[in-house]
């Protein structure tokens, strides 16, 4: 490695397990209701069982590669979804020996929806279809609901996350447990792409489940190479389902 490098040598990118919103979601669009039933803190929403088997399923994946390349740093949201995910991949040998426990950055929370939580495209358009018109003419790069944020926002709490990377992390493995916004946005940002880029990325499919992002040192030391986007394979080879349902606040998507 370039001993001048400012970044890790191995950067893994994961969405949470399947969550009690993600079910409650496709419940809501199954039933056409506008509104997203959930008695709870987005901040609190577990994973559901099908969540708990696919961490499972990705610590056992970690846990079959050697003890030198399993991540030694874990970074993760403090929603809970993200941090029971991270406690699986854990408690299953998914971390090298000299993994320090997990460090919660709240920084790598789910975007905050504002008024529009809770709310389907569906319950958008009818209960504020000031905003749902708002969406349309902005994009949901930049529309920032009211008390919410918008793409732009969750990027500007990752470039300070991804320099606190560079300043403790730097020549380390990170895994990083995260929300699907983080996912895409951290693919932004060290991928410099624009919001063109990074929207088409989004429209080609939700990020799965505990799908793997993956990304290398490259071989100048001066930034991180994609091995791999989405990948599922821990999941299929166990048996897990994949899911990639968004998260219950998806008003702004």
């Amino acid at each position: 490695m370039n001993a001048a490098s400012r970044w890790p040598v191995a950067l893994w990118l994961v969405r949470h397990g399947q969550s009690a919103g993600n079910v409650a979601l496709e419940a809501a669009h199954a039933a056409g209701h506008g509104r997203i039933q959930l008695e709870m803190r987005d901040a609190d929403v577990p994973l559901s069982a099908q969540g708990l088997v696919q961490a499972k399923a990705l610590g056992s994946w970690f846990a079959n590669l050697p003890a030198h390349e399993r991540p030694e740093v874990v970074l993760a949201s403090p929603y809970r979804r993200a941090r029971e995910t991270a406690e699986a991949i854990r408690a299953g040998g998914g971390l090298a020996a000299v993994s320090t426990s997990l460090c919660e950055d709240e920084r790598l929370r789910e975007r905050e929806f504002g008024v529009l939580d809770r709310l389907t495209a569906s319950g958008v358009a009818e209960l504020f279809p000031d905003q749902a018109e708002a969406r349309r003419l902005l994009g949901k790069f930049y529309h920032r609901p009211p008390g919410g944020e918008s793409w732009c926002d969750v990027i500007l709490r990752l470039r300070s996350a991804l320099d606190t990377l560079s300043l403790h992390h730097a020549g380390k493995r990170v895994l990083i447990i995260g929300h699907q916004v983080v996912v895409l946005c951290l693919r932004y940002l060290l991928e410099q792409l624009d919001e063109a880029e990074v929207l088409a990325i989004d429209a080609r499919g939700d990020v799965a489940n505990c799908g793997v992002t993956e990304y290398r040192l490259a071989a100048d030391g001066a930034r991180m190479e994609l091995v791999r986007y989405n990948f599922t394979a821990p999941l299929r080879e166990t048996g897990a389902a994949v899911t990639s349902a968004p998260d219950a606040p998806v008003a702004a998507r």
